[in-house]
């Protein structure tokens, strides 16, 4: 049997040692540990069935994404109404502020509020189905990679909540103009919220327990 390639080394995962990480700090334990003894957080190893959390809270927020786009974001009144109220959704809000050329904001709330939410579901959805599954160093390395990208930008996708709270607290001038939250900025608070607590609720050690033992030219040069 020969030997291993210097460039490409067996892979043995902390599961295949014996070992199971915090997921508080990182730290390894003996398998069997119950408790980390640097932050105290309770140890366990990864399994499969922590996905149902997962998937709970991506439906849960995939359900209020619905009515977020379909419901009006934000409820304008203009001169005690007799000038006209006025509703505006998510994407009505960014084609709003296209034909006032405001391209820059559109692309703002564009991106934040359709393409990040958007983008976080498919990820997330991925991320569940592969998790566990044959993978591998340079797919495992993708995953994860993907994994941090959705818990970096999720934060972000507020901004249209941002945006709403802050006019809804500037515009109060009583018989000119008014404006207030429309039942969508709370649906989609929520939906964020949810998808982020998905991406929390998954388990990162679940991607490094599908990588081989060893690589596919270790085995062959048996």
């Amino acid at each position: 049997m020969s030997a291993p390639k210097p460039d490409e080394p067996p892979v043995l995962t902390a599961h295949r040692a014996g070992l199971v990480g915090c997921r508080g700090c990182g730290r390894v334990w003996p398998a069997g540990t119950e408790f980390c003894g640097r932050c105290g957080a309770h140890v366990y190893q990864p399994d499969r069935h922590s996905l149902q959390a997962v998937w709970a809270w991506w439906l849960a927020g995939l359900i209020f994404y619905i009515p977020a786009n379909l419901l009006p974001m934000l409820k304008t009144q203009t001169l005690g109404g007799l000038a006209g109220n006025s509703e505006a959704t998510i994407f009505g809000g960014v084609i709003e502020l296209l034909h006032y050329g405001n391209y820059g904001v559109a692309a703002i709330i564009f991106v934040a509020s359709i393409i990040v939410p958007i983008g976080k579901f498919l990820v997330i959805a991925w991320l569940a189905t592969v998790a566990g599954r044959p993978a591998s160093v340079e797919a495992a390395h993708t995953r994860l990679r993907a994994l941090e990208a959705v818990e970096y930008i999720g934060r972000w996708s507020m901004i249209d909540v941002f945006v709403v709270a802050i006019l809804s607290a500037l515009v109060q001038l009583g018989f000119v103009a008014t404006i207030h939250p429309g039942p969508a900025a709370a649906s989609f608070a929520l939906s964020v919220a949810f998808t982020m607590l998905s991406a929390q609720s998954f388990d990162p050690r679940l991607i490094w327990r599908g990588l081989p033992l060893r690589t596919r030219r270790d085995r062959t040069a048996e």
